[in-house]
């Protein structure tokens, strides 16, 4: 063998043993997230325990009430939530100003903590924006006529259209099981809660994939109520009852391990008397109806109240500002009146009656959360 070959060879036995010792090449790092508010992570958030702590008794109250607006009035809408600081506007009716021409931009802009924006945008008897986007059918129609993923698939361009608005949170998807109530009617998916909570965790899905909190209503469950609380109280069946049809989707939705149950999901109390559960006073008002929401179904997320200012079942017995401090007292972390106005009164009559600060705390912590303020 000549040198020549023998150098050859040589180096085709070294590269050999370099190739046969070299790592395997790594594979391919997957692509990064998106950059969007979803995949940032808390630690780019201010600790809620600290954005708490820097409010003062009186605007951590204020961050507890959700006031109606008048959706034809930007200007007062914006002057409203400068001089009060409220944690969140309603916009109901029928009014398109405030969700055109970016109107609620500005409005943002006059809280120094960021508010959440409700409306009630179900579908059929009851949207917000179908003069501006179109119609949205109603519950019982989702329910007969689409998949659960074609459901999602609406909710989710719903809540796009809602966000491009400026709207933050829809009270909605009504997940009430239907018997005789009329109120609800239409509202509802159906008289099957199994039925009920698939096309509500459907619907909402949706809605979260595009940015838009969602709120489960009314709790314990209005569908079997024997009237409408708009006009006076009415009653549901027993507790007991209620437990093996009403309060399934609530507890199979919101439970430990459910699919809403991570924040991005609230709740919202009914005024409804229920036999074995309220006592003499409307669910939103009793301590036991919380009790039931956060100790047996384990949910721990926003809560607020259905409408107290302007529903005969409260107001035949209770002043608004009575009315708030009854139901934040009882456990809602939010109250919610339609109406609109009446701000300072109601926030004069909350620093008289010495709330409970640590509950108050709690409750200021979940509305921050909700609205992605802190972690």
């Amino acid at each position: 063998m000549t040198f020549r070959k023998s150098l050859a060879v040589a180096v085709g036995l070294l590269a050999g043993l370099v190739v046969a010792g070299a790592p395997a090449a790594a594979a391919p790092a997957p692509p990064p997230p998106p950059l969007t508010g979803e995949h940032l992570g808390p630690d780019r958030l201010p600790r809620c325990a600290d954005v708490v702590a820097a409010l003062s008794p009186r605007d951590k109250l204020a961050q507890r009430l959700m006031v109606g607006v008048d959706a034809a009035n930007p200007r007062t809408t914006a002057e409203n939530v400068r001089a009060t600081q409220v944690g969140g506007i309603f916009i109901g009716g029928n009014a398109t100003a405030l969700l055109t021409d970016q109107a609620l931009r500005g409005v943002q802009a006059m809280s120094r903590i960021p508010l959440a924006v409700a409306v009630d945008d179900e579908g059929g008897r009851v949207q917000r924006i179908d003069t501006l986007d179109g119609e949205l059918p109603s519950a019982r129609a989702m329910a007969r006529t689409r998949t659960p993923e074609q459901v999602r698939a609406l909710g989710e361009e719903r809540g796009r259209q809602q966000l491009a608005r400026g709207i933050t949170m829809n009270l909605a998807p009504t997940v009430d099981v239907t018997g005789r109530s009329a109120a609800i009617g239409d509202r509802s998916f159906g008289d099957d809660p199994d039925v009920v909570a698939r096309y509500a965790a459907a619907f909402a899905e949706g809605q979260r994939a595009a940015g838009v909190t969602t709120v489960l209503k009314h709790f314990p469950g209005h569908g079997r109520a024997n009237g409408d609380s708009h006009k006076g109280r009415v009653t549901t069946p027993p507790i007991a009852d209620m437990r093996a049809t009403d309060l399934r989707p609530y507890a199979e939705l919101l439970g430990p391990g459910g699919p809403l149950a991570d924040g991005r999901t609230g709740v919202l109390v009914g005024h409804l008397d229920v036999p074995g559960l309220t006592g003499d006073l409307p669910s939103s008002l009793a301590p036991e109806v919380y009790a039931l929401l956060r100790g047996e179904i384990g949910f721990d997320g926003l809560v607020l109240t259905d409408d107290l200012g302007a529903m005969d079942a409260i107001t035949d017995q209770f002043t608004l500002p009575e009315a708030v401090e009854r139901a934040l007292a009882a456990g809602a972390d939010m109250a919610l009146w339609t109406s609109g106005g009446r701000i300072t009164p109601v926030l004069d009559h909350l620093e008289r009656a010495g709330l409970d600060p640590a509950a108050t705390d709690a409750a200021v912590t979940r509305v921050l959360r909700t609205k992605r303020v802190c972690s």
